[in-house]
Formats: structure tokens, C-alpha cells, sequence
């Protein structure tokens, strides 16, 4: 199957140029000629990237299909621009064993869109009591290689030892949701004026400090690779910061939301801005955008969180945290990167593909935009904006804390190594 690519700016530079693609492989990059029976893909001087890659995605099954499924959370990720996600292991069961994960990996192939990872679990059933079966799901059919317990912290400094000491033999990672439990008990917002003038129990941001700083030490003496999920403060930068510097293999996502959301949203009460870690403050997030354009903090991961209504539409205190993400992932990073001079495209390049990749283990993911690559590739209109309608996304669930705000850049099409998967604002 041979696919062109008209006239578009492979990362957005230089003059537009013709991609071709043959056989699921990056053939040819200049002024081609159109084999017969080849699709064209007029890009209009397009900025053409790589396939976008998230770490951290909630697609819910097994257990709670009503919220999401490999197939609604699939084509949600082909229609931001994704190729690869990492499906976390807080399912109904836990992926906890190679039976689970093996099952979320089948179902990733059968619906095609695009390359689902499950992640499994560090310990048995999230519980944080015991290690789980980490050998047995590396070696099996899904190769997991990256391990979280995300949704709760392994909060028990010998077991979070003894998963850094295992990971190393299977050249995996463990993710971890930095939240020490006992500073946390009860919150529901960041702690600071905010909350406390609208009367929200805190979270404080020491609570997530005090982990990283902890597991960056342990990462360390045992030569281990630790990632750290959701940062979400600035003291968070300043403790990566310091860890690299000392050789940590240490690396760091941050979300769409928390480079754009601050807890000025708490004013109206609404839980559709609930998450954990909570939205910020303005210099947390002004600190969050500086590490992520440094390089300090590695790349973004949506924390794609698809919520019911019976347990998102209530009253705040029972609402259950999290938040859609994967459409509306590159927007955000438009807005907060691209638009502010923090980021070119091929920073975003960097930060939403190439890096998460290499977190990830991927080795046909992130891959430069050369002859002889494989052709998992994004085209983006910058210039477009779009408004966002939960109802509209392609996720089961709607709980989209961008309703109704016009954002810019819109993904025009995907391709999952040569095919199409999306195309215009609907899957292929």
C-alpha cells in the first residue's frame, strides 16, 4: 500500500516537501512522483511530526466499559494524534499478571488504531503489600517493560526498593504516583489560599516532593530507571533537577492540564476540575512549562481519565478525580508551548513522541522523519482552532474541562506504520 504526502513541513520547517510511503515504511522524502493506485494526502503545507506517544492513559478495560474501552479510548487517541499509549493497570481486575496484560495487548491489536501497551502493576493489586508478578508479564506476549501502581502511591520505601532492584534485570521502568498517603488523607485540593478560603481539605505539595526526592535516592543506589508521573509542583522541578544533575536515571511527564489549569478553576465548585494531583497554582504551572521547554521535566502524558456522570456530575467531595485528555493533548500544548516561544515543533516533537518513546522502551515510535523509518506520523494544521464539546469526543464519557474554549491546532490526520487511522475528524 503506498501513500503520498503532498506538500507538507516535516516539523514545521523549510518548504513543504512529498512523503512517500510504501509497505508501512517512509520510502521517500522530496518531490516524488504518485505511484499508481496510491493514496494522496494533500497536506496544504502542514506541519508533519511523528506519532504522538502518551505514557499514561486510563482506557478501563477490563472492568469498567461503561467509562471507556480499548475501542472508544483507541480512536480517541488516533484523533489527537496518537500512535502509541501506555494503557495503565488500575483495571477491574488489576493488570497485575500476564493474563491481564496479555488481554489488554490482543485487544489493542484487534482494534488496530493504535499500538496499546499495558502497563503493569508493581504491586499485587495495587494494595502496596507485595511485589507482582513483574517477571512473568515482561516475558509474556504484551512485553511490559513499564510497571505502576498510578492511582496510588507504592508508598513503602523497601517494596519501592525491591521493584527498582527487579526492574533492572528486566531493562523495565516503574512509574510512580508520587503521594505520600499520610499527608493526603481527606484532600481534595491543592493546598494553599484557595482552598483554604473555599473551605477544600489540602493536598500539599510536600506530600508529592517529599516521594520523588525519596525514590530518587533509591533509583539511584540501585542504578535503577524511575518515572515519575504527573508533576505537578515547582518543587518537584527543583528535586529533578537536582536528581539528574547527581545521575539519576530519572524522568518526568507533565499533563495538559496541569501546564494550563491552575486552582483559580476551584471558584466554581465544579468536579469536572478534580484530579489528582490537583490543579495547581499559576507559579506552579508557570515553573511547569519552563522545566518541560528545558528538558528538566521529559515530556507530556494526557493522565486520560474518562469518568460516568453518576460518578463525575455530583457533589464535589464524592466526585472521583481525573480527566479527558487525549484529543485535546496537542491544543493544550499549542497554547501553553508553541504559541508562548517555549517550544517549536520540533520540541513538540521532543516532548509528546521522541522522549516518550524512548521512557517507553518503543522502538518503532518517535523515530525521526527519514527514509527508511517507520511511518507512524501526525499531520497538524497549526493554524486551525476548534472549539471542545465533550459530547463530541470520541470517549464514552464527556468529562472534558475544556468545554466550550476555542483552542488552536487540530491534528488532520494519523498514520499507524502507513495506514490512515484518522482523517479529517474521523477514524479510518
Amino acid at each position: 500500500m503506498s501513500i503520498v504526502i503532498k506538500g507538507a513541513r516535516p516539523y514545521g520547517e523549510g518548504e513543504p516537501v512529498d512523503v512517500l510511503v510504501e509497505d508501512g515504511v517512509i520510502a521517500a522524502i522530496g518531490k516524488v512522483s504518485v505511484p499508481e493506485g496510491a493514496e494522496v494526502l494533500d497536506a496544504k503545507g502542514q506541519v508533519l511530526l511523528p506519532g504522538f506517544v502518551d505514557l499514561h492513559t486510563h482506557l478501563r478495560e477490563p472492568g469498567r466499559e461503561d467509562t471507556e474501552t480499548i475501542d472508544t479510548g483507541s480512536a480517541a487517541a488516533a484523533l489527537g494524534g496518537y500512535t502509541a499509549v501506555f494503557a495503565m493497570a488500575n483495571t477491574n481486575p488489576v493488570a497485575d499478571n500476564a493474563l491481564v496484560t496479555d488481554h489488554v495487548w490482543r485487544r489493542g491489536q484487534e482494534v488496530g488504531l493504535v499500538d496499546v501497551h499495558p502497563v503493569g502493576a508493581v504491586t499485587v493489586g495495587l494494595k502496596g503489600e507485595k511485589l507482582a508478578e513483574l517477571g512473568t508479564m515482561a516475558k509474556g506476549t504484551a512485553a511490559v517493560r513499564v510497571f505502576s501502581d498510578d492511582g496510588v502511591c507504592v508508598a513503602d520505601p523497601l517494596l519501592m526498593r525491591r521493584a527498582l532492584e527487579y526492574s533492572t534485570a528486566l531493562d523495565a521502568v516503574i512509574a510512580q504516583h508520587a503521594e505520600e498517603p499520610r499527608l493526603t488523607v481527606g484532600a481534595q485540593a491543592h493546598e494553599g489560599e484557595q482552598a483554604s478560603r473555599l473551605g477544600y481539605a489540602g493536598w500539599p505539595a510536600s506530600a508529592e516532593e517529599s516521594i520523588v526526592a525519596r525514590d530518587c535516592l533509591l533509583a539511584l543506589h540501585a542504578n535503577a530507571r524511575l518515572h515519575v508521573c504527573h508533576v505537578s509542583t515547582a518543587g518537584t522541578v527543583d528535586v529533578l533537577r537536582w536528581a539528574k544533575e547527581r545521575g539519576t536515571k530519572v524522568s518526568a511527564e507533565v499533563t495538559p492540564h496541569h501546564l494550563l489549569l491552575t486552582d483559580d478553576r476551584l471558584e466554581t465548585y465544579d468536579p469536572v476540575n478534580k484530579v489528582n494531583p490537583p490543579l495547581r497554582t499559576g507559579g506552579d504551572a508557570e515553573k511547569l512549562r519552563a522545566a518541560l521547554a528545558e528538558g528538566v521535566v521529559d515530556c507530556v502524558a494526557t493522565d486520560h481519565a474518562p469518568h460516568a456522570p453518576q460518578d463525575k456530575d455530583t457533589e464535589w467531595a464524592a466526585a472521583r478525580p481525573g480527566m479527558l485528555g487525549l484529543q485535546t493533548a496537542l491544543s493544550v500544548v499549542v497554547e501553553t508551548m508553541v504559541k508562548t516561544g517555549l517550544l517549536d515543533w520540533r520540541g513538540v516533537a521532543r516532548v509528546m513522541s521522541e522522549r516518550p518513546a524512548q521512557v517507553g522502551n518503543l522502538a518503532g515510535h518517535g523515530r525521526p522523519i527519514e527514509a527508511g523509518e517507520p511511518a507512524n506520523l501526525t499531520l497538524v494544521d497549526p493554524d486551525a482552532e476548534w472549539t471542545v464539546r465533550g459530547a463530541e469526543l470520541a470517549s464514552i464519557a464527556a468529562n472534558t474541562p475544556y468545554e466550550g474554549m476555542r483552542l488552536p491546532g487540530v491534528v488532520t490526520a494519523t498514520l499507524l506504520r502507513g495506514r490512515i487511522t484518522a482523517r479529517e475528524g474521523k477514524i479510518c
